[in-house]
């Protein structure tokens, strides 16, 4: 997971250095690939998870990392640097206490999993009507949201993990890997979103 923030973030960086790829990005339909693919990756991943070898799944894994870094080079021209490393250290501190909170506690927190799944179906909903809507308010909101949720998907991904690694742990080396990666982009997605939508409610404007 560590090695595909890097990924992410070094491609939205250098991707924001150029005016020529942001204006192909952010002025023309390509904006759409851009945002759509790596959501389509992930759930190619899932449904394909038994097909796939760990080293296709691996090189997938990567490659949507770099996509999510193309998607999110946006920051890099709207955020100031002082922010982005502001919300990135918050950020990397919330996930950092729930990822050990689902792992440690006792409790369980699968039944959270579905509610905190409609969560999230209602988000990407919610974020499409204000595609067209362009609402300020309730950008806020959905920012507010997206942070309770996926913190809290945090913690539940992170007990999820941890129990399919006692399930496999028997399991050949090559159907433990693939579970690992699934593992990484939940926990990644999550982080994500948890970044993306702190920084709304806390960046500051270039």
């Amino acid at each position: 997971m560590a090695l595909a923030l890097g990924i992410t973030g070094a491609v939205a960086f250098i991707a924001s250095l150029s005016g020529g790829l942001m204006a192909a990005i952010y002025g023309t339909p390509l904006h759409w690939v851009v945002s759509l693919a790596p959501v389509i990756t992930v759930f190619v991943m899932s449904a394909r998870v038994h097909q796939m070898s760990y080293q296709t799944m691996m090189m997938v894994f990567l490659g949507f990392s770099a996509m999510m870094g193309l998607s999110l080079s946006y920051v890099f021209m709207v955020y100031t640097s002082h922010s982005i490393a502001r919300v990135f250290f918050i950020s990397s501190a919330m996930f950092g206490t729930m990822a050990w909170y689902g792992n440690t506690t006792k409790r369980d927190l699968s039944k959270f999993s579905t509610f905190l799944t409609m969560g999230v179906v209602g988000l990407i909903i919610a974020s499409v009507v204000n595609l067209f809507m362009r609402s300020g308010p309730l950008y806020f909101a959905i920012s507010v949201v997206a942070v309770l949720v996926f913190t809290a998907l945090t913690a539940v991904n992170a007990q999820e993990i941890k129990d399919m690694y006692y399930r496999f742990n028997d399991g050949d080396s090559n159907t433990v890997g693939k579970m690992s990666i699934l593992g990484a982009t939940s926990l990644y997605f999550s982080y994500i979103n948890i970044f993306v939508h702190m920084l709304h409610l806390m960046g500051d404007r270039r």
